[in-house]
């Protein structure tokens, strides 16, 4: 397995975690710090669709201004949620990862495990919590 990207926030423990856990895989992913480098508003679609949720599946609520820029509204737009997107990356969940094997919102972490070659052993996460590798198999 070569191609693995990380949609990635190194301010985000489940997101380090997650990054942490396919270099366990001895995989080094693309990196995209996605605050630095928004990925477009057509990648964006294009991982909801890969996903197989609707693009609001995407939208973080906690520590981003989704309730003051009211993205909890039901009636609005993909194309108004890109529009909160493009003007606060941070509103993007995350870790996305994508690999040959699929794409998924890797919350909590060990999420990434389907996604990644069979690995055995255990894994610490930052908080001390064990993490079975074996269980993505």
């Amino acid at each position: 397995m070569t191609d693995v990207t990380i949609y990635h926030n190194p301010a985000c423990g489940t997101s380090r975690n997650t990054l942490a856990l396919i270099r366990a895989a001895g995989i080094e992913p693309v990196v995209v710090e996605y605050q630095k480098t928004p990925p477009s508003r057509d990648t964006i679609r294009a991982l909801a669709a890969a996903i197989g949720v609707p693009l609001r599946a995407l939208l973080r609520e906690k520590g981003t201004p989704y309730a003051e820029l009211g993205l909890g509204n039901p009636d609005l737009t993909d194309d108004r949620l890109l529009d909160a997107l493009e003007a606060h990356p941070i509103l993007l969940n995350r870790p996305i990862v994508v690999t040959g094997k699929g794409t998924r919102l890797c919350r909590p972490s060990e999420a990434v495990l389907g996604l990644l070659p069979p690995m055995t052993g255990t894994f610490t996460k930052e908080d001390g919590e064990v993490v079975d590798l074996s269980a993505g198999a």
